[in-house]
């Protein structure tokens, strides 16, 4: 099958600063891709290309085959998570997935449907204002899920759970993948990656430094974590 995401040579500067260096990778269907780097390592900007959100100076990010940009009703092809949800305080979690519904021409039935994905009826009728950082980020997810995509892009989404919340996170994702759907979450919890995904894409300083599986990885009996730190410390003068 042809790849879900493909990076090819994927290059952004600002001025002289070179954020992303000549990145390429791909995702297959149904997996769950840990991307991984160092603070500064050009992750998010990397993400933001992918999406359309930052125009790449050299290369390109296609998602099904084409730009983001080109795709038709992107929300029913992907969901994402780039930074918290901005969400009025006075309205309610039911309510902000309605309004997103509406803009993306989706049936308002969808907001309910992925509250319950999420685990988060109880409070859908509670302001947002009122919501813990881990409720934002799982409403955050919600709002991810309402075109019911194919793809997930999601920049650090364990941030603020609970381990609860943290070990029902990784049961979602490995359950999304198990429909043939694919995973790209970026994270510094390494400890939970490594029981989450099957591949890791390791960059440092923009530039690849790693793209397997993580078996492959962590052969050996080494760890995620001490691969990880041995391989971006390597990359390093």
């Amino acid at each position: 099958m042809p790849p879900v995401l493909t990076a090819v040579e994927l290059t952004k500067r600002y001025g002289d600063v070179t954020v992303v260096d000549k990145l390429s990778f791909d995702l297959e269907p149904g997996t769950v891709t840990g991307f991984l780097g160092p603070n500064g390592a050009g992750k998010t900007t990397t993400l933001r290309m992918l999406l359309g959100l930052a125009r790449p100076t050299a290369g390109r990010g296609l998602v099904f085959g084409r730009p983001f940009a080109e795709l038709r009703r992107p929300a029913t092809r992907v969901g994402a998570i780039l930074e918290a949800a901005d969400l009025h305080p006075g309205r309610t979690g039911l309510d902000h997935l309605r309004v997103l519904a509406e803009v993306l021409r989706l049936p308002p039935s969808r907001a309910h449907d992925v509250l319950v994905e999420v685990e988060l009826v109880d409070a859908a009728r509670r302001r947002a204002g009122t919501y813990s950082l881990g409720m934002r980020q799982r409403l955050g997810l919600a709002a991810a899920l309402l075109g019911d995509p194919e793809l997930l892009i999601l920049d650090e989404p364990a941030n603020g759970l609970d381990p609860a919340g943290v070990r029902w996170l990784r049961d979602f994702l490995r359950a999304f993948a198990a429909q043939e759907k694919t995973v790209l979450v970026s994270s510094h919890h390494l400890a939970e990656i490594a029981q989450t995904v099957d591949r890791v894409v390791i960059i440092d300083r923009g530039r690849l430094i790693a793209d397997t599986r993580l078996d492959a990885l962590t052969s050996g009996g080494r760890g995620l974590e001490d691969a990880f730190l041995e391989l971006t410390g390597e990359a390093r003068p």
